[in-house]
């Protein structure tokens, strides 16, 4: 990535830039985030959270659970971020909310022990938690 990476929400609300590379790039099968993406599993990228900059609007945050909180799109309801409270030095960013998703490339899947079976194995690690 020699460029920032840019996203934002399908109606446009919300922009943001991400000025560093993503220290990973994840498919997490946990039911939550499959509820929270409408989908068989989300794919996160991980960045240091001072280097995501909301340029226009911000997401509307949602305690998820006692140990983490959710963002996305008060307008459209785009999922945009996941952070753990404990560690908010990082936060992921989802990379279907990414302007060029294409430039990133998922390493692993993790809370693989909640992937749906009927997905295909693509060969990358699998981690539980």
């Amino acid at each position: 990535m020699s460029a920032p990476l840019t996203g934002g929400c399908l109606c446009g609300a919300v922009r943001y830039r991400v000025a560093a590379e993503p220290l990973r790039v994840t498919h997490c099968h946990c039911a939550m985030c499959r509820r929270h993406g409408g989908s068989a599993f989300q794919t996160w990228l991980s960045v240091p959270a001072e280097r995501l900059v909301f340029e226009s609007g911000a997401p509307r945050l949602y305690r998820a659970s006692e140990i983490a909180e959710r963002g996305h799109c008060a307008a459209c309801g785009t999922p945009l971020t996941f952070q753990y409270l404990a560690q908010r030095e990082r936060i992921s960013v989802s990379a279907g909310s990414l302007d060029h998703p294409e430039t990133v490339q998922p390493t692993g899947h993790v809370w693989a022990h909640e992937r749906l079976p009927w997905l295909p194995d693509d060969g990358l690690p699998q981690e539980e938690v």
